[in-house]
């Protein structure tokens, strides 16, 4: 019998309860549907909406299963909010998108994180000409919980809430030809990196000044630093689009450089959803991510010998497929 731990128990309730209030949130009548959109468009200029999806995995073999293989069950659960104003020649536009899952494979083995996001944005346009906007936005960026390195140690932590978390201000222009896309361009941007957790700070993760130590007895002598800021350029593209019937296309691209450190190295974050509407209520999601960061940095073993020869940034991917129960409310 496959049992999570204690933690993961919490937090499959957290999830189960997070799914309940978005199924009861999406019961209303279709008067009520057609009062809330005449209401938002109309009298407030507010529009308001999300979808929530949980997606559960399964396998369970004999002990007489000859071709091997171990028992496993998977929970993933995702939603996207937003909240967007536009009236006259303002506009207001919020999004809050949450991730997580977990695997959990045979007896001994304890559960897996297979998805862990936390992402809010935050940007208000004043109208320039017809499809130019001055805008501000901000973003920010962390995970609900600990996570490991599966592969090497699944004791050792590799991040947490807030370890790392990145806040994003900027200040520039955004362009926007239809409704589907967004091009936001900032020359003056602050980036904070955000490691609040002094052992990873000591040991200069994510960027942040590490600790400095005294050479003879080792003990430190001043302290790692939680926060880095960074000043530069900062882009940002969102589009969406119906690809057919029932397929929706949403993608999101972020660059940042920074100006006064290897400003060629630019910081990338590329999200794509492909969601898939089969009923009412049930979806398939093909989901991708690729992350490079020049500051976050990996073991990397040059010459072969299996053993790492220094760290360096590398290219970070994610893909996930779900099938699973929707509401779009």
């Amino acid at each position: 019998m496959v049992q999570f731990t204690d933690k993961h128990k919490k937090i499959s309730i957290f999830i189960f309860l997070w799914f309940s209030f978005g199924v009861i949130s999406a019961q209303v009548t279709e008067k009520e549907a057609d009062l809330k959109k005449f209401t938002g468009d109309t009298l407030t200029g507010w529009k308001t909406g999300g979808m929530f999806s949980i997606n559960f995995g399964q396998s369970a073999l004999s002990e007489q299963w000859a071709a091997g293989g171990e028992n496993s069950i998977s929970l993933n659960a995702i939603t996207g909010l937003f909240a967007n104003y536009k009236k006259a020649n303002s506009s207001w536009d919020n999004t809050l998108d949450l991730g997580y899952g977990l695997l959990k494979q045979g007896k001994k083995s304890k559960a897996m994180k297979t998805d862990d996001k936390i992402d809010f944005s935050s940007k208000y346009g004043q109208k320039a000409t017809k499809t130019l906007y001055y805008a501000a936005l901000l973003n920010f960026k962390t995970q609900f919980a600990e996570g490991f390195d599966y592969a090497k140690d699944s004791t050792h932590s590799i991040s947490n809430f807030m370890v790392p978390a990145y806040l994003i201000a900027a200040l520039g222009m955004d362009y926007k030809p239809k409704g589907n896309l967004s091009v936001f361009l900032a020359p003056l941007t602050e980036k904070l990196t955000i490691v609040n957790d002094q052992n990873f700070a000591n040991n200069g993760a994510y960027g942040v000044d590490a600790a400095e130590y005294d050479s003879i007895t080792g003990t430190i002598t001043k302290q790692g630093k939680k926060l880095r800021s960074e000043i530069g350029g900062y882009l940002k593209i969102a589009y969406t689009r119906d690809l057919m019937k029932n397929v929706n296309l949403q993608t999101k691209l972020d660059l940042f450089s920074n100006y006064a450190h290897n400003p060629q190295n630019i910081d990338v974050n590329w999200e794509m959803l492909i969601a898939m509407k089969i009923n009412k209520y049930i979806n398939a999601n093909i989901s991708t991510q690729v992350i490079y960061d020049d500051d976050t940095r990996f073991p990397i073993d040059k010459n072969g010998d299996g053993t790492p020869d220094l760290l360096g940034p590398r290219i970070q991917w994610k893909e996930m497929f779900s099938l699973g129960i929707s509401v779009i409310f």
